[in-house]
C-alpha cells in the first residue's frame, strides 16, 4: 500500500523558496528516504534522474574531475536518460557518503547553481560523516531530519474517515464513543508494526502477523550488519550491548539510562562513543533530565541523566520480544513496558513537529517525574504520559504547584478535553498537537 508521507508537504515548500539550498536528507535506515524523494520527483517535476554512488561508483569521476556544478551537470547527463534541467529536473544523489566530493559539490551548487533542484540522502549518513572525517558544507545545504511513519501518518492510510474526522476539528472537546474505539483499534495496530514504512504496508495490506514479525526482524538483522559495517571494532560489542539492553531500560519503574543495566561494571565513559554512534545512525533518542523548566530548554540539561528510547515503537516490540497479540489484546496485562511502549510512540508523534529539538524530561528529588518537557513557540510545557486510563498519580500536579505552566498535557486513552490549564488528549492524537495549540494560543 501506498502511504502518504508528511514530509513531501516540506520538500514542496523547499522546491518553490527562491532561496533554497540543495537538500540534505538524513534519518534512519528503513524510513523510506530514497523512496519518498522519488515520489516527490514525479508528484512534481516533470523529469527527475537517480545517482547512486553505492551502485555506480563510476559517478564519482564526475565530482573527481572538476567542481563547477555545469561541467559536473554535462558529466552526469550521460548516466541518465531523462535530461537535466534547472527547474523542470529534481537531482538526487544518493548513498552521497560514498562519494566525499560530491558532497562537497553541494557547496558549488549552492553558491553558483541555485537554479537546481537537489536532494541528498545516505544510508548512517551522521555515521559515515564522522567516522570517515568528512567535510559537510555547513550554511550551504538544508538539513532536514525524516523520521519513521507517524500513526497520525498510519491511521491516514488505515481509516482515512477517522483521519478527516480529527483532522477537521476546529475546537477541543469530547469526542464521539465511536470515533475513540476506532483510534483506539488503529493504534494498537501501528504499535505492532511500527514506523518502517515496509512493515506497515505488509500489515495494511493484510500480509498477516508472520509478515509483519519477518520483516522486522528483517531490519533488525539489518541494523546488526551495520554496526559491523560502519562501527569502529572496538565499539561493536558496546552498540550491540546498549541496543540489546534497551527493553531492560525502559521496562525499569524509573527509566532513566543505567550503565550497569548494559554491562556490570560499565562506566559511562567507556560507552559514551557507542551511545553516539547510536544516535547519529538515527537508531535511538536520548532524553535528558533537566534542573528546572527554563528557556531554552538546553541550558538546563543535566547530561549525566537521561532515558534512551528506540526510533521505532515496532522495532522496540520486536527487541523486546513482545508478541502482537500482547498488544492488541485490551485486557493483556505486560506491567512496566506497557508504560515505555506508550511513551515511545508518543515520542515518535511528537519529534516531527518539534523541528528537531529533542524534548527533556523533568524529576523532583526521585519523587515525581514528568516524562517529557517540550518547548513550544515561548511555552514551556510538561507532557504526561499514562498508557491507559489510569491517571493516578501526583507528577504533574507536583509540576504545575511549583512552576505553574499556561498549558500541561495529559496523553492517556481518555477523551479529549481542555480544564484549567490541563490538555487531556488520547494518546493517538499526539500527532494533532500543533492543532491543540493554536486552539489554545
Amino acid at each position: 500500500m501506498k502511504i502518504e508521507r508528511d514530509i513531501i508537504q516540506t520538500f514542496k515548500k523547499w522546491k518553490d523558496d527562491p532561496e533554497r539550498k540543495p537538500v540534505l536528507l538524513h534519518g534512519a535506515r528503513q524510513i523510506g528516504k530514497t523512496w519518498i524523494i522519488e515520489e516527490f520527483g514525479k508528484e512534481c517535476f516533470e523529469y527527475s534522474v537517480h545517482f547512486d554512488f553505492d551502485r555506480q561508483p563510476e559517478l564519482k569521476s564526475a565530482f573527481q574531475k572538476s567542481k563547477e556544478p555545469e561541467r559536473i551537470i554535462k558529466e552526469l547527463s550521460l548516466y541518465c536518460e531523462d535530461p537535466i534541467t534547472a527547474g523542470k529536473t529534481l537531482i538526487i544523489f544518493d548513498e552521497i557518503q560514498e562519494c566525499e566530493e560530491a558532497l562537497n559539490s553541494l557547496k558549488y551548487f549552492c553558491e553558483d547553481a541555485p537554479q537546481y533542484h537537489i536532494i541528498a540522502a545516505g544510508s548512517l549518513l551522521g555515521v559515515a560523516v564522522k567516522q570517515r572525517r568528512m567535510a559537510v558544507p555547513v550554511g550551504k545545504v538544508q538539513m532536514m531530519r525524516m523520521y519513521p511513519l507517524t500513526f497520525k501518518e498510519f491511521l491516514r492510510a488505515s481509516d482515512r474517515k477517522t483521519y478527516d474526522y480529527i483532522d477537521s476539528l476546529e475546537e477541543i472537546g469530547h469526542l464521539p464513543e465511536i470515533i475513540l474505539n476506532k483510534l483506539l483499534t488503529e493504534y494498537r495496530r501501528y504499535q505492532v508494526c511500527g514506523g518502517m514504512p515496509e512493515v506497515a504496508s505488509v500489515l495494511l495490506d493484510n500480509g498477516g502477523i508472520r509478515a509483519v514479525e519477518d520483516r522486522l526482524q528483517g531490519i533488525l538483522d539489518l541494523y546488526e550488519l551495520d554496526f559491523s559495517r560502519y562501527a569502529e571494532p572496538k565499539e561493536i560489542p558496546r552498540i550491540h550491548a546498549i541496543w540489546h539492553s534497551l527493553p531492560t531500560q525502559l521496562s525499569k519503574e524509573n527509566r532513566k539510562f543505567i550503565f550497569k543495566v548494559v554491562q556490570p561494571g560499565a562506566r559511562s565513559k567507556d560507552y559514551e562513543d557507542a551511545l553516539m554512534w547510536l544516535e547519529e545512525a538515527g537508531m535511538i533518542y536520548r532524553i535528558f533530565n533537566i534542573s528546572k523548566p527554563g528557556m531554552p530548554l538546553s541550558a538546563y540539561m543535566e547530561t549525566n541523566a537521561f532515558k534512551v528510547y528506540s526510533c521505532d515503537c515496532g522495532l522496540l516490540r520486536r527487541l523486546a520480544h513482545i508478541p502482537a497479540t500482547v498488544i492488541i489484546d485490551p485486557i493483556a496485562n505486560y506491567s512496566e513496558f506497557k508504560g515505555a511502549m506508550a511513551e515511545n510512540v508518543v515520542l515518535q508523534s511528537l519529534l516531527p513537529l518539534l523541528d528537531g529539538q529533542l524534548p527533556c524530561y523533568w524529576t523532583s528529588k526521585a519523587k515525581a517525574e514528568v516524562e517529557f518537557v517540550i518547548q513550544w513557540d515561548e511555552d514551556i510545557i510538561p507532557v504526561e504520559v499514562k498508557a491507559e486510563g489510569n491517571i493516578s498519580g501526583n507528577s504533574l500536579s507536583e509540576y504545575n504547584k511549583k512552576y505553574e505552566p499556561r498549558v500541561r498535557i495529559r496523553f492517556s486513552s481518555l477523551n479529549l478535553q481542555f480544564n484549567q490549564g490541563l490538555l487531556s488528549c488520547p494518546s493517538s492524537m499526539a500527532g494533532w498537537i500543533d492543532k491543540w495549540m493554536r486552539i489554545l494560543k
